[in-house]
């Protein structure tokens, strides 16, 4: 198999056809021996059906059923499982990610030596409240993780099949997927402008929510990156750091009091009555506390069962 175009949706069966006309029309061009799998995240709408016929029509066009709504970040999982081809594109089922994209985006891929190419939307048929909160997420992505794309939450993308067959995607990671290559040693990450087109059908799945969403997901990825295999080297540095405070503070008070009463031969205030006793005292809580919520997580990663926990329904081909 030399590509797979993995689609997931929710809801889009008026745009199916067309979306699957397009693309054996493209991949046809191209002469490939190519798969499409439709990835129904749960709709209820009839999209089910429009697979349905779809696979029946052509046995390269494959489906994938989930019982319910999970999310974008599990129906791709599952699409990149499945997929087989040597080169694997990801796009949305909304008529907005242009088929005609797909040749050059292999090119990329196969003679330019790329593990990941990202689509770049350079000119949006947005309204602003939507694109000038992408600006700022993109912005923020890019600082954060090293990664210097335009447009990290473009649906279309380009992967080797090294890529996607080595990364793991849950939650609400799917808009990191550069990032989380990056961390798995795939470095050769390039980026395309990409056609936008108006939405015909539908509405858009995702509200503004997402922003504030993908910023709490970019700490989340961030944070399992770097300690998510060694979770006490971040609970136990803070937590010996507050109790070492705490520790000195409290240490501090008592020997401040020892001086008064043993050496000056003066009255001094009981260690209760100051307040940085209270602060010692809460510091080394804390950092006991903190310490404690390592070993936990230690238990807890290496006892952990598998992150993507989704029922799949039904699979036509796959």
């Amino acid at each position: 198999m030399e590509v797979s175009i993995v689609v997931p949706l929710l809801n889009e069966r008026e745009s199916l056809p067309f979306l699957v006309e397009r693309l054996h029309g493209v991949l046809q061009r191209m002469q490939a021996r190519y798969e499409v799998i439709l990835i129904d995240d749960g709709s209820i709408d009839g999209s089910w059906e429009e697979i349905t016929k779809a696979a029946a029509a052509d046995p390269r066009v494959k489906g994938i059923r989930f019982g319910r709504n999970y999310g974008k970040s599990p129906a791709l999982n599952e699409g990149f499982i499945a997929a087989q081809g040597e080169v694997v594109i990801t796009m949305d089922a909304d008529l907005q990610d242009d088929p005609d994209e797909i040749p050059e985006l292999c090119r990329m891929i196969r003679e330019e030596g790329f593990d990941l190419v990202s689509g770049w939307k350079k000119k949006r048929f947005d309204p602003l409240a939507k694109t000038i909160p992408t600006k700022l997420f993109n912005w923020t992505t890019r600082r954060v993780s090293g990664v210097m794309l335009h447009d990290f939450n473009c649906g279309l993308k380009a992967y080797r099949k090294e890529v996607v067959k080595s990364i793991e995607v849950f939650g609400e990671m799917h808009r990191y997927i550069p990032f989380i290559a990056k961390k798995e040693g795939f470095r050769r990450i390039g980026e395309k402008v990409v056609k936008h087109h108006p939405r015909k059908f539908g509405k858009s799945k995702f509200g503004l929510d997402r922003f504030i969403n993908g910023f709490l997901d970019l700490l989340t990825i961030t944070f399992v990156f770097r300690f998510g295999r060694k979770p006490m080297h971040f609970f136990g540095s803070v937590g010996t750091l507050m109790f070492v405070v705490g520790f000195l503070s409290a240490a501090w008070v008592v020997a401040e009091k020892l001086w008064h009463v043993y050496v000056l031969h003066e009255h001094a205030p009981r260690v209760s009555d100051q307040g940085l006793f209270f602060v010692a005292l809460t510091s080394m809580v804390i950092g006991v506390q903190l310490f404690t919520m390592g070993f936990v997580a230690e238990l807890v990663h290496r006892y952990s069962p598998e992150r993507n926990v989704y029922r799949v329904k039904e699979r036509l081909g796959c």
